[in-house]
């Protein structure tokens, strides 16, 4: 059995009863009736391929023999024919020739200045010692492992 919702309304000693649909009809706009919702089939997703993620370079750099003579001629090509005897205080306080000396020597080695050291080159000399250090692609435990440890600690990898 359907209940029925009615409301009671007074107004000077008289007392109306209204029927809640009606009520709502006079208060409120009219109600569209909804559609029901009809779900769709879902679309054919197209597979991408799946990204391999790439090898890490190499961060391995050994100084060349005759990285004074290559860093000479790079600084010899950007400073102009006209090199000072002491070349390696040539400054390099502008950012273009600093930009183009370091991209140069980049590409040649295969080494990069990182970004956290670029304000450490104010000279030629400044550049020179960086691509003297030779580093290798080793981690803290790896050093680790290769020291001598005491007899009561060691690190293993496979676990």
């Amino acid at each position: 059995m359907a209940a029925l919702c009615v409301s009671l309304v007074a107004r000077r000693g008289f007392a109306w009863l209204v029927p809640a649909a009606a009520r709502r009809g006079f208060w409120s706009r009219p109600r569209k009736e909804e559609e029901p919702v009809v779900a769709e089939a879902p679309e054919e997703v197209k597979k991408e391929p799946v990204l391999v993620c790439p090898t890490l370079r190499s961060r391995t750099y050994i100084p060349p023999e005759d990285l004074q003579s290559r860093l000479e001629s790079h600084v010899k090509e950007i400073v102009g024919s006209s090199l000072p005897s002491d070349w390696q205080d040539v400054s390099l306080e502008d950012g273009h020739m600093k930009f183009s000396l370091l991209a140069n020597l980049a590409n040649d080695l295969g080494h990069a200045v990182p970004n956290s050291k670029l304000h450490q080159m104010c000279r030629v000399r400044d550049v020179l010692d960086f691509y003297k250090v030779p580093v290798q692609e080793r981690s803290k435990f790896d050093e680790l492992i290769a020291s001598d440890l005491p007899p009561n600690l060691k690190i293993t990898w496979g676990y």
